[in-house]
């Protein structure tokens, strides 16, 4: 059995990276979406919640399980029996930070290679950057990410539970329309 591990921070999971993991299990014969826990970023949201919205998210998905993680990647897929990590590709500029991580992951672990995967058009302009950027301004993100995030989002913002991760630090004016 083939099995690819797609890590990440996920904060939050975007319709983007859903597509991936469904994309994904047309190659692999199962997908373990790891949340990683050690990351340069300042997440808005924790490490368990980011996990609970994407097992949220995933739920019913055959052959789909998302795990905490913490160090490595490449030894964590190892440790987990991965044969591949997972990534998607939006533009040249992913390319080269995930080329680079691609090539040390090689180096650290020969026998686990990365699939790249281009992301679907629809998607080639979301991140979790701009998507929690513009539901900071009180933006409809509907479509943009699963519902049980679009949720946890707009909580998150109307609640003023703001961290330095987020683009914009204030409501937006009229305040946030919790729906």
């Amino acid at each position: 059995m083939k099995t690819a591990l797609y890590p990440g921070t996920f904060d939050p999971l975007t319709n983007g990276h859903m597509s991936l993991i469904r994309r994904g299990r047309d190659v692999f014969d199962s997908i373990i979406v790891a949340v990683a826990d050690n990351t340069p970023k300042k997440p808005l949201f924790s490490h368990e919640e980011r996990v609970e919205m994407a097992r949220e998210a995933l739920k019913g998905q055959d052959n789909v399980t998302v795990e905490p993680f913490s160090g490595l990647t490449v030894e964590y897929a190892a440790a987990r029996g991965a044969c591949a990590l997972l990534r998607g590709l939006r533009a040249v500029s992913d390319f080269e930070y995930e080329f680079q991580l691609a090539l040390m992951n090689r180096r650290l672990r020969r026998r686990i290679q990365t699939v790249f995967l281009m992301t679907d058009y629809q998607w080639l302009f979301i991140s979790s950057t701009i998507v929690k950027a513009a539901a900071s301004h009180g933006a409809d993100i509907a479509g943009l990410v699963p519902e049980n995030v679009r949720l946890k989002l707009l909580e998150k913002y109307a609640n003023g539970e703001v961290r330095r991760a987020t683009p914009c630090l204030a409501a937006p004016y009229g305040g946030f329309n919790v729906t």
